[in-house]
């Protein structure tokens, strides 16, 4: 499947949530979502009744835009916990935050996903003081994860820390805003995950 291309602010109009892919955008009265709070196009407005197939359909494209991924990554992580012992939808989700680019996301390193992704890709990123330049790398609990940036990402940086303040840090993470540095304490759980998202419809998706 061809990558989107397309107005990030259109996903989430089509998802009725922020699902904060720009930024510091999503965090203004700039945002798009907040001028127009409904789905996109001619008939965006009108409130249809969906079929359980498209409550499930809406609810995994709803999660593979939040966490950024391609259809095939995202079929190859749920095939990945179903051989997994535990509730196969909290796995996922469980899976999902432990990729690094999440982590530098919810650590407040970055503003969305996808510039986590960029340090990522640009080798900033360090796990145990190793450099780590895979944005789906799977941390681990009692991994710590530091951002090495210049003078300028550092700027970067702490300009993103205070954009992003009223955003809370999830408990399973511990973060040294000075030092630009996260320890994960433990693996996330499903209290952890504080997103409108109803797992099971994308478990009976694809055990159809």
């Amino acid at each position: 499947m061809a990558k989107y291309s397309g107005p990030d602010c259109r996903r989430c109009r089509r998802e009725g949530m922020k699902l904060f892919l720009k930024g510091k955008k999503c965090m203004t009265e700039k945002c798009t979502f907040i001028k127009r709070q409904f789905a996109p196009g001619q008939h965006g407005q009108a409130r249809p009744k969906l079929s359980n197939y498209a409550l499930q359909l809406r609810e995994k494209q709803k999660v593979k835009r939040i966490y950024g991924l391609q259809e095939q990554q995202f079929r190859n992580y749920f095939k990945k916990v179903t051989r997994i012992k535990g509730v196969t939808g909290h796995m996922l989700l469980q899976m999902l935050e432990r990729r690094l680019d999440n982590v530098i996301f919810q650590s407040h390193f970055a503003t969305s996903r996808t510039e986590g992704r960029q340090l990522v890709d640009h080798n900033y990123v360090y796990v145990n003081n190793q450099r780590v330049n895979i944005p789906s790398y799977l941390v681990k609990a009692g991994d710590l994860v530091e951002v090495r940036a210049n003078k300028k990402g550092a700027a970067n940086i702490k300009e993103n820390l205070e954009s992003s303040k009223d955003r809370g840090v999830p408990g399973w993470l511990e973060v040294d805003f000075d030092n630009r540095k996260c320890k994960v304490t433990r693996l996330p759980e499903r209290d952890d995950i504080q997103l409108p998202i109803r797992e099971q419809l994308i478990v009976e998706l694809y055990s159809k």
